[in-house]
């Protein structure tokens, strides 16, 4: 500890100790005692502070001289006295005494050096005033303390913490914009000289400077900020290895909230005008102590809506919490992220998106549901909603194909979570039937490959397991036996499979089979939702109502009736009826006039026509019922009258899958449909002759045109393939001739 100063000039001093052991004083100075007034007691301490002033620590003589005088000084009735001026030069008195005798203090009781320093601590509070008579003085105490070093006998003491902390706020509370710069500097040399040469800084004391640095305290004495921002500077590396190496993760973590708060504020350029600081502060992304980073993190989101400029800086550090064995910590790195998101797209960079991306793929599923249903969010907002517009829909274009590349995980937890962001986020089920198609169309097109098959696969499965349902309603009509509670059984487990922890499923599927068994009306709700003429809005009405009748109001959580809910929202028809396939087919048209919005909406209209009807010919399969309508065929027999090969093969399937009632209901489709497939036997491609002798085997049940027109077909293909062999053998034999 250096508790030192250079000395100053000695003067000779004549006062001596009694032999009594009487107090000395110095020349001219008579007793200072409770007997005299306040007047002539302040004007006999002027005398000794000008005596103590002169003294260096050389003065060996003078120093065993006035030693009951230093110890008299620091009795109570001087560090308690009630007039301010008598203080002050007690404390110019004390500051001197300490700096005559340094290094070794005249006081040895630890409770009369706490005592002092509180004191002289009180007196500083005098520098407020710079027009205050007696500020000459109180600049030399400061000065004095700065230059000796004086605080830091302080070290010995057990609760010097307190001393320095009341220094510390002392000071910041009287700096203000009338002091010149010698007294921050003091200030400073002061203050650093504690952080610096002490054992470490606790976070009491770090607090009583960081303090300083939030913005209202900014405004209230910029002064303050000032002296703290320096401090902080000159110090940082000091506070850095103390934060860094302290081992009370609690006390890190405290240090920590409060630089969150300082940088993090909107008004805060304390990263820009400290970057050390800043980047001590960075350094605690990697603490030890997962509270601590986890704290961290939870910043970063304030951070990049509040200061944009330092995204770069954070995004290293959130890649490697994005990382963290901690599954919170993961966790709340995707909330920080898509946080940021969701206030401004430009606030995140593609970088820091793609950590989340990554998450998808978590091994747990609170961080995978959290990654996903963030992604979801924001492509609902700027790309469905298109909030910032087509740069930002650009963005983060790429959301829907990922989410839709789920579907092919495993876990029957992310199928589910699949379906139910498709169902609220890529294609809302809640948007009027013309929207809602119009988000279906376009989606469709710009889907890559593998998004359309994990799609056209989600439609497979939902329509696969309202197959199992309906079946398991058919065993309900049927007369009870050991082979219908057995195929009821199969089918119950089957459906459980379905579902979220299929363990548990079980059960619940098992007590709902109960339920349909004993309440007919439920079942007829059930029949109803599964029904292949079920419309979108009875679909939503009935699900509502089935959940209304198995909630039990005295039972808040029921997780037997979520795991209803989860069964009555794969098998509903949300999206799906006739009046939402004849608005896909009118889009389609309008793009086949050219009087679409595709290229608005980023599709060629060749594409948007190609992928439309791939998307009608994958509802064909798992919503037949709904394409039965003049208009929807009118808009299909146009398909087929196109040039392109794949859309007329295309119609042809649709034709094939949903058909079997034209020949009956709809006699005016069926008269122009029999001579277009004809023609498509005879003249087009061999594929489409193939499906257009399946499409008239499948629709029309008159077996005489049946047979008629495939045996024309059968006929007229024949002949082509010996034609065709005959001109391949034909070319075969010149060439032979030309190479002989």
């Amino acid at each position: 500890m250096d508790f030192t100063a250079q000395p100053k000039p000695a003067t000779a001093l004549c006062g001596v100790v009694s032999a009594d052991g009487k107090i000395a004083y110095p020349p001219g100075v008579k007793e200072i005692t409770d007997k005299i007034t306040t007047d002539e007691m302040i004007k006999r301490l002027k005398m000794v502070v000008k005596t103590f002033m002169d003294m260096d620590q050389d003065s060996e003589d003078e120093k065993q001289q006035y030693l009951p005088l230093a110890l008299h000084l620091a009795s109570e009735f001087f560090l308690r006295n009630p007039n301010k001026d008598v203080r002050l030069l007690v404390a110019c008195c004390l500051a001197d005494i300490f700096r005559i005798y340094a290094p070794e203090a005249p006081y040895t009781s630890h409770d009369k050096l706490k005592d002092i320093f509180l004191f002289i601590t009180r007196q500083l509070k005098g520098l407020e005033d710079t027009k205050s008579p007696q500020f000459n003085r109180y600049f030399y105490l400061l000065e004095n303390l700065a230059w000796v070093k004086s605080y830091n006998i302080c070290f010995e003491l057990e609760d010097c913490n307190e001393i320095f902390i009341q220094l510390f706020r002392t000071l910041f509370s009287v700096i203000n914009n009338s002091h010149n710069k010698k007294v921050q500097m003091h200030m400073l040399d002061l203050m650093s000289s504690i952080i610096m040469e002490g054992d470490g800084v606790t976070q009491e004391l770090l607090d009583s400077i960081l303090i300083n640095l939030i913005p209202a305290h900014k405004n209230l004495n910029k002064q303050s900020f000032d002296l703290a921002k320096v401090l902080l500077k000159r110090t940082v590396q000091t506070i850095e290895a103390c934060i860094a190496n302290s081992n009370d993760g609690e006390e890190r973590l405290a240090v920590v909230r409060l630089l969150a708060k300082l940088f993090g504020s909107k008004d805060s350029d304390l990263a820009t005008q400290n970057r050390p600081l800043w980047q001590c502060f960075l350094g605690r992304f990697n603490d030890i102590h997962v509270p601590v980073r986890l704290e961290s993190v939870k910043f970063a989101s304030h951070c990049l809506m509040n200061h944009p400029d330092l995204a770069k800086d954070l995004t290293e550090y959130l890649k490697v919490r994005s990382h963290d064995p901690e599954e919170a910590i993961r966790h709340d790195v995707i909330v920080t992220i898509i946080t940021a998101a969701k206030r401004d797209l430009a606030l995140v960079n593609d970088q820091l998106l793609g950590f989340v991306r990554e998450r998808t793929l978590d091994k747990r599923w609170r961080v995978r549901k959290e990654a996903m249903m963030g992604l979801a969010q924001l492509y609902k907002k700027y790309c469905l909603h298109g909030e910032a517009g087509k740069e930002a829909a650009e963005k983060v274009s790429w959301i829907k194909d990922k989410l839709l590349h789920i579907y092919y995980q495993n876990s029957i937890d992310d199928k589910l979570l699949v379906e139910k962001i498709f169902a609220q986020y890529l294609v809302p089920h809640n948007l009027e039937t013309e929207e809602r198609m119009k988000c279906l169309y376009y989606l469709y097109a710009s889907l890559d490959p593998n998004a359309v098959k994990a799609l056209n696969e989600m439609w497979k499965c939902q329509n696969m397991l309202r197959s199992h349902v309906r079946e398991l309603l058919d065993l309900h009509k049927q007369p009870t036996s050991e082979a219908n509670c057995s195929a009821m059984f199969g089918k119950l487990m089957t459906i459980a499979k379905n579902l979220p922890d299929p363990g548990k499923a079980q059960d619940f599927v098992k007590k709902f089979n109960q339920v349909l068994g004993d309440d007919e009306k439920l079942r007829s709700q059930l029949e109803l939702l599964i029904s292949p003429t079920c419309s979108c809005k009875q679909a939503d009405v009935c699900v509502r109502e089935i959940a209304r009748k198995l909630a039990n109001p005295k039972q808040p959580t029921n997780p037997f009736l979520e795991m209803v809910k989860f069964l009555l929202e794969r098998i509903a028809p949300v999206h799906i009826d006739s009046e939402a396939i004849s608005a896909l087919v009118k889009l389609m048209n309008k793009s086949i006039e050219g009087t679409a919005d595709d290229e608005e909406e980023g599709v060629s209209p060749d594409t948007a026509i190609r992928s439309g009807l791939e998307l009608l010919k994958v509802l064909s399969f798992t919503h037949p019922t709904s394409f039965h309508s003049a208009e929807t065929y009118e808009s299909l027999l146009q398909c087929l009258r196109m040039e392109d090969d794949k859309v007329a093969e295309a119609a042809i399937q649709i034709f094939r899958n949903t058909g079997h009632k034209i020949e009956t209901d709809l006699p005016q489709i069926r008269s122009t449909l029999i001579p277009i497939l004809h023609q498509k036997a005879k003249r087009g491609t061999p594929h489409q002759a193939k499906q257009a002798v399946h499409c008239i085997h499948a629709i029309f049940t008159n077996k005489e045109v049946q047979l008629a027109q495939i045996f024309e077909v059968y006929l007229i293909h024949r002949l082509c393939l010996y034609w065709s062999l005959f001109f391949k053998l034909c070319s075969l034999m010149k060439m032979e001739a030309r190479f002989f």
